[in-house]
């Protein structure tokens, strides 16, 4: 694989290894991908923003703030889901010196523990989720410093059929 050359992407490469990282359930790759409190990324008036200042919503979630919670939260999800594969797509990357925004559609399949009685997995579910994630420049490279996903309504067989001619 070659080096990547621009900006949008070293940062698309942050995004997928953050993605990879949540389906393989590698906890310790999902929090070298977040900004800590060495990853100063602050302003030249001295305002310095850390890895506590970093944030994170899960669709259904509170708002999520500081490296420990955040990190908490990725833990919980991964203890508890079995299986996940993210799909992305609509994936828009924008660079503003050292702050990256990312745009994406997150088409998620998943799956929790086996029923009592047996199996290997327990039902599939598919979800659609819209996230934004906005990453820092560090010295050890583009880092999370926030991420919010929101579900997506999906239609239901009974929209279909509520048509009204005119």
């Amino acid at each position: 694989m070659t080096e990547a050359r621009t900006d949008v992407e070293q940062v698309e490469l942050a995004n997928t290894a953050f993605y990879e990282a949540l389906e393989r359930g590698d906890f310790d790759q999902v929090s070298d991908l977040w900004m800590d409190s060495e990853d100063t990324a602050g302003d030249d008036e001295g305002e310095e923003t850390t890895g506590d200042a970093i944030s994170c919503v899960h669709p259904g979630w509170p708002v999520l703030t500081g490296r420990g919670e955040v990190l908490r939260s990725y833990a919980l999800i991964m203890a508890n889901t079995e299986y996940i594969q993210f799909f992305l797509t609509d994936l828009k990357v924008g660079v503003a010196g050292d702050t990256a925004l990312v745009t994406c559609t997150e088409n998620i399949l998943s799956g929790g523990p086996p029923p009592e009685g047996g199996g290997e997995l327990g039902p599939l579910v598919g979800q659609l989720v819209v996230a934004t994630n906005v990453f820092r420049r560090t010295s050890d490279g583009w880092k999370l410093w926030s991420h919010h996903a929101s579900p997506v309504l999906a239609e239901t067989d009974d929209d279909e059929g509520d048509e009204t001619p005119s």
